[in-house]
């Protein structure tokens, strides 16, 4: 059975990408409306964008858009055309919904531990949704494979490198134990990710 699907995978059609994109995109929102509802912090772009919108007040999600559009280039070099696309559609689907869902969700209370446990689940399940459509929600990771491929120097220590600078400057702008639990919810995400994403589990593309 497992070699018969292995000769024959499933592949996506249009329609599982669209509602795997737009599923992708509606939970990464909402946990952006959590996290910043508790004012967290998070990595990569996300991250930067979150710093600069607590740093200005201007909104996340016109932040957020223009901060990926440097790195669509880079993608395109590296992953081609359909992936830019997509991913270009998830992140300016992102950027809407998070402008939309505070007029339709609040939050009367939510304990900052919870909340960062859900913010991970949330985020990691929404980026999981995707990577498996062939998306992202663009930023560093494309630019990190990039350097990798130029360079040798590892995608995941431009990443890691990335993110304790976003944390560091956190902490200029929030308190340590706000950045604190920000980091368990950015660990809980990673994980969701590191124990799910398989590409030798999940065939389909």
């Amino acid at each position: 059975m497992t070699e018969i699907i292995a000769e024959n995978p499933a592949r996506h059609t249009p329609l599982d990408d669209a509602q795997g994109i737009a599923f992708g995109s509606l939970m990464a929102a909402f946990g952006v409306l959590m996290l910043t509802h508790l004012g967290f912090v998070t990595g990569q772009t996300a991250g930067l964008a979150i710093l600069v919108s607590y740093a200005t007040g201007w909104g996340f999600g016109p932040v957020f858009f223009v901060i990926n559009l440097p790195f669509y280039w880079f993608g395109y070099r590296r992953l081609g055309g359909g992936f830019v696309l997509k991913t270009f559609l998830a992140v300016a689907l992102l950027s809407a919904l998070t402008m939309v869902l505070p007029q339709y969700i609040s939050f009367q209370n939510l304990h900052p531990a919870i909340g960062a446990v859900l913010i991970g689940f949330v985020s990691g399940s929404a980026l999981l949704a995707l990577f498996r459509h062939g998306a992202s929600l663009g930023g560093v990771g494309i630019l990190a494979l990039y350097l990798q491929d130029k360079t040798g120097f590892k995608a995941g220590w431009t990443q890691l490198l990335f993110d304790a600078c976003v944390f560091a400057i956190a902490l200029t702008l929030r308190d340590w134990q706000t950045v604190a639990w920000s980091a368990l919810g950015a660990l809980v995400l990673n994980l969701v990710i590191a124990l799910n994403h398989r590409r030798d589990r999940y065939i389909a593309l």
